[in-house]
């Protein structure tokens, strides 16, 4: 049976739609900065979409090919995340979203070095005659965080995000958003097949113990 990141990592992809304190340790992530309205249809982030699987299911079945990965073992495909910020807002505001920054993310297993993402990166763009330029490989650790499931359209978490920030404010933090400390998202729920009232998102938002 293929290792399912977020069968095994529960705390981290599946929290209950309630906010709790997590600490996110250290992960190694395929990653594509851009900015835009996500919702453009030749934007960047359709595009780093692209490049995030591209690369991601070319390390997934680098087995069958002569790379072979010291440590491989068979895996699902991570979901997609996104860091989000817009310069000079503090937290996220929906009605500007062509003011967006992002940072779109696939995590990347452990064994995973970085020789093997850039053989990735060559090898997907002569397989598919594509530009992988933009992808980089990324280490970021986000430490302490509240998070929360939020069931819905994107546009209604500003709801969740309040939920977030008064619960880690009766725990004694405060959010810590900063030009390296991000909104977070992460999509168990492919908008294309299911209802609007139904995604699934991981929203995350780091935080740091008020003294």
């Amino acid at each position: 049976m293929s290792f399912d990141f977020k069968k095994e990592y529960k705390e981290f992809y599946m929290p209950p739609k309630k906010p709790g304190i997590v600490r996110v340790p250290s992960m190694n992530y395929i990653a594509v900065r851009g900015k835009g309205d996500p919702n453009k249809e030749e934007g960047e982030y359709k595009e780093s979409i692209g490049l995030l699987y591209g690369i991601a299911f070319t390390i997934k079945m680098s087995y069958k090919g002569s790379h072979k990965i010291d440590g491989y073992f068979q895996y699902v495909v991570p979901p997609l995340e996104g860091f989000w910020w817009q310069e000079g807002v503090t937290g996220i505001d929906y009605s500007k979203k062509e003011e967006f920054n992002f940072i779109s993310l696939i995590r990347l297993p452990d064994f995973v070095k970085k020789e093997d993402f850039l053989w990735a990166k060559e090898e997907a763009s002569t397989k598919k005659n594509s530009d992988f330029s933009k992808a980089e490989f990324l280490t970021y650790e986000e430490g302490e965080c509240v998070q929360c499931m939020h069931i819905g359209s994107y546009d209604e978490e500003p709801r969740t995000i309040q939920a977030m920030q008064d619960f880690a404010e009766e725990k004694g933090y405060r959010i810590d958003i900063s030009d390296t400390r991000f909104h977070h998202e992460i999509y168990l729920s492919d908008p294309r097949r299911c209802d609007v009232s139904r995604l699934k998102t991981v929203v995350r938002h780091p935080v740091k113990k008020i003294c």
